[in-house]
């Protein structure tokens, strides 16, 4: 990573429920058979890139350095040589490759592309990292850490025969230490029309730091850090990119784009971009720490830039859990729909899956917010919440408490939500949302009080609009289906609203076993 740049991290059943989806869908399109899916957005399932494989690329790095004055910099044997180590593994599986040289400082760079066949050529999805260290060291992890992450996942690409619809293209560049030379070199050289055919640039500079910190590129400046956002483009490439450490449940922060890394000379020519970076000669911070472990007042990588930046000075898990979301990344966004007839998204809530509970911070309920979890069984002359779910042990359920009253735990003083995270819909196909819900309230409920299930991507569909009525209505499993095929093809989530709206009244609420299928 450069480090001459700019720095910056710092009354109604569900017979008479609404449903309402926009109009719109999109191309056709299918994957292989007998190819893993994952639940979670609807595509091919990416596979987990081995710690291992990775690890014994950074080993070749590090012996090219130690053999070639112990670094891999601009103009230097070492660099050369790590060049032809990573052409040689493409090459070997199928890649089209080219070196694309250039003059700087009086020194031949080289950068290297690499294409996997097939795909829309007219949508290129680019992959990069800098492959050159400065020459105080071997740079391990800045940034033989992303180039090992994109070799193995490009390698991963070549095992399984993916087959995606867009075009798939890696890039590792040169003289990055020295300016983004390479990169910016790669760019200032596309033709206007080869430019407008990347539709997205994924970075990976730095992903092993040893007091590593999980940060994604802010593409909606949501985060509200630096100038701005990225690129039209670039808030779908961060979601996609915390919804993998949402499964796993890591959290992340947002980085700016500051132009430290090869991210910059795409996003100056309007090129959507993305990545992830675990931190370099920053200081974590102490809530930093407690977010993520490691030691708080110390850098995120002691030996930025230094000669003991070597294949010591990794963090395995967090090289680990950035190799496999490259990948996640690439299959997702690279758009290879699961056959028909698949499930594209599935939660029992069983286990956290990153539901958010107050997702836009306007909530007014005072009691009964939206949980995740084991309930407890109420009744006040009816059922009002049930202590038994759909399936296992937990749904989600407003305030799932028993109390010592009847109206302990149950929704007061106006709207609770929650919302699921971000699903990416295959772009083909008839989609299909189902879940079990119900709503329960007494005779000092009304119209006003509600259960209501949407969808919201590029626009907003509502799924499931139960309202109250000033009667008992007893706590009992429902099932509801909606026809959500007018988002094919979008980043979506799914949000719940349960009120109190009118005066006050018992409302309790639930949603279990929420399903997206595919036909």
């Amino acid at each position: 990573m450069n480090r001459r740049l700019l720095r910056c991290l710092t009354g109604a059943v569900l017979a008479a429920a609404s449903v309402v989806v926009p109009a719109g869908a999109g191309p056709a399109g299918a994957g292989p058979p007998g190819t893993a899916v994952d639940d979670s957005v609807g595509l091919l399932a990416a596979p987990d890139i081995a710690l291992a494989n990775v690890r014994a690329h950074l080993a070749q790095f590090q012996s090219i350095a130690t053999a070639n004055g112990g670094n891999r910099a601009h103009g230097r044997p070492g660099y050369l040589a790590s060049v032809n180590y990573v052409r040689a593994q493409l090459d070997a599986v199928g890649y089209s490759t080219a070196v694309q040289s250039f003059s700087y400082n009086g020194a031949t760079g080289y950068n290297l592309v690499a294409d996997w066949p097939g795909g829309d050529p007219d949508d290129v999805l680019m992959t990069g990292a800098h492959l050159d260290s400065v020459t105080a060291g071997p740079g391990i992890n800045d940034n033989g850490s992303g180039s090992a992450a994109i070799l193995e996942v490009a390698l991963a690409v070549a095992r399984t025969g993916l087959a995606p619809e867009k075009h798939l293209r890696f890039a590792w560049w040169g003289a990055e230490e020295l300016g983004l030379r390479g990169s910016q070199y790669y760019v200032d050289n596309l033709p206007a029309a080869e430019r407008a055919r990347i539709g997205g640039y994924l970075n990976f500079d730095m992903v092993g730091s040893p007091n590593a910190g999980y940060f994604v590129y802010d593409g909606d400046n949501s985060d509200g850090v630096g100038s701005g956002p990225g690129p039209a483009g670039s808030a779908q490439i961060e979601q996609t990119i915390q919804a993998y450490f949402g499964s796993i449940g890591v959290p992340t922060r947002g980085t700016d784009f500051d132009g430290r890394s090869d991210y910059g000379p795409f996003i100056r020519v309007g090129i959507p971009a993305g990545g992830t970076f675990t931190g370099a000669e920053g200081i974590k911070s102490s809530s930093q720490a407690t977010l993520w472990g490691g030691t708080a007042g110390s850098a995120f990588d002691p030996c930025y830039h230094r000669a003991c930046d070597t294949t010591s000075n990794i963090n395995d898990t967090a090289l680990d859990r950035n190799a496999d979301a490259v990948a996640y990344t690439v299959w997702t966004l690279a758009g290879t729909p699961a056959p028909p007839g698949t499930t594209v998204y599935s939660d029992t809530f069983e286990t956290a899956t990153g539901w958010t509970v107050n997702p836009a911070g306007t909530d007014t309920a005072t009691a009964g917010q939206w949980a995740r979890a084991d309930p407890a069984a109420t009744s006040s002359g009816v059922a009002t919440q049930l202590g038994t779910t759909v399936s296992g042990s937990f749904d989600l359920v407003t305030g799932p408490l028993a109390g010592s009253a009847a109206g302990d735990h149950d929704v007061d003083g106006g709207v609770t939500s929650v919302q699921s995270p971000s699903i990416s819909l295959p772009a083909s196909g008839t989609l299909t949302l189902e879940f079990s819900w119900y709503l329960a309230h007494l005779t000092n409920a009304s119209s006003a009080d509600y259960l209501r299930v949407r969808v919201v991507g590029g626009s907003t569909g509502t799924v499931l609009n139960v309202a109250g009525a000033a009667s008992n209505r007893a706590a009992a499993w429902q099932t509801a289906s909606a026809n959500i095929s007018a988002f094919a093809g979008q980043s979506v989530r799914i949000v719940v609203d349960a009120a109190d709206a009118g005066g006050a009244s018992l409302v309790e609420a639930a949603v279990d076993d929420v399903r997206i299928t595919r036909s």
